[in-house]
């Protein structure tokens, strides 16, 4: 008996450790899927989870803090729909992975989503 994916974004499963996410863009590799930039490594924290992600959006591009929550909720949102197909591709390994929003303009869900499915499927190929 196979049990339905679990779509949640818990807390253990976001990446919030400064020296993790600083040395993930130390010593991290990057790929562009417009309008998201994905910065991703192997992890060396020790997690009860296969990936942890983080979500960022320019304050320089966004002024106000509404619009920048409302792109990192559409993020997480696209992510957390995509993710229980792609965790099972990385589940051997431990990823840490940010997503950082690099369009200069509001996109919608739709355009969001496309972009994180497409990005999923480029980062579980380089694993």
């Amino acid at each position: 008996m196979k049990t339905a994916p679990r779509f949640t974004l818990g807390k253990e499963e976001r990446l919030k450790s400064l020296k993790e996410i600083s040395r993930l863009f130390a010593e991290g590799q990057s790929f562009l899927v417009y309008p998201l930039k994905v910065v991703f490594t192997e992890s060396a924290v020790e997690s009860p989870v296969p990936l942890q992600a983080a979500f960022s959006v320019s304050k320089k591009n966004f002024r106000r803090a509404v619009e920048r929550n409302w792109l990192r909720r559409r993020m997480k949102e696209a992510y957390r729909l995509q993710k229980p197909a792609f965790t099972e591709t990385v589940s051997p390994r431990k990823i840490s992975v940010m997503f950082v929003y690099i369009a200069r303009e509001k996109l919608e869900f739709p355009v969001i989503e496309k972009a994180m499915k497409t990005a999923l499927k480029k980062l579980s190929k380089p694993i």
